[in-house]
């Protein structure tokens, strides 16, 4: 698979190709905006890593020009303390984001979610995480083989999360899918209380969530327990 990687800072365009091709990737380089639209549209990458700041056009701007014509993955390269524009990013089509700096580890899962959400036509039926086990054909969760009863909010919460097992989903994502259209940020605190709910029942230990992690500013992200410890 070929990964287009859109970043200014030559350093971090070496440390992206040394770890890309050592997993088997073809790469493909743009130093600004402009020419990775250019590439994005004649080299037809699998998956985009791309900087939000870039010296010509934001990160942003490129990523829209790109959804108007492209549903390739796309993975944004951000700072730490950078929360809104990682919301902004999400909400306008993204992905996921890798915070700088970066493990091989974090990037390389992050580029096979990505992957794999966007080659994959439909979540599956059945979703098993750890313990936990949801047949979302037949409406079943289980924990550790015991059925568990969770309120219609919460299943349809469960469900949005696992449908998208390793992405992480903005708080305005998560109202829209389980509450609907009408609901606005200001309505948060609903989505925070079921998160809380959802993890009593589900986690071992709902302190120490190992499966719904939160993404601090930004929302939730559901893992595979052993993930968890390389999350944000």
């Amino acid at each position: 698979m070929r990964i287009l990687i859109i970043d200014d800072e030559p350093q971090i365009r070496q440390v992206l190709r040394v770890m890309l091709q050592a997993q088997g990737y073809q790469t493909v380089e743009a130093a600004n905006g402009a020419d990775g639209l250019v590439a994005t549209f004649t080299t037809n990458p699998d998956c985009i890593l791309l900087d939000i700041g870039l010296p010509d056009l934001s990160g942003i701007e490129v990523l829209q020009s790109i959804r108007r014509q492209s549903e390739v993955a796309v993975i944004m390269l951000t700072i730490h303390d950078d929360e809104q524009e990682k919301v902004r990013a999400l909400d306008g089509g993204a992905d996921d984001y890798v915070t700088k700096p970066f493990g091989a580890r974090e990037l390389m899962a992050r580029v096979r979610v990505a992957l794999r959400h966007r080659i994959s036509a439909s979540p599956p039926s059945i979703v098993k995480v750890g313990a936990l086990t949801m047949d979302f054909e037949r409406h079943l969760v289980e924990r550790d083989g015991m059925s568990l009863h969770l309120t219609p909010i919460e299943y349809d919460l469960l469900h949005v999360l696992a449908s998208n097992l390793g992405r992480v989903l903005t708080q305005s994502q998560l109202l829209k899918q389980v509450w609907g259209e009408t609901t606005s940020f200001e309505d948060v605190h609903y989505l925070r209380i079921y998160i809380g709910h959802l993890r009593k029942k589900i986690e071992e230990d709902p302190t120490q969530p190992q499966l719904i992690l939160t993404e601090p500013g930004v929302g939730y992200r559901m893992v595979e327990p052993e993930e968890s410890s390389t999350e944000c």
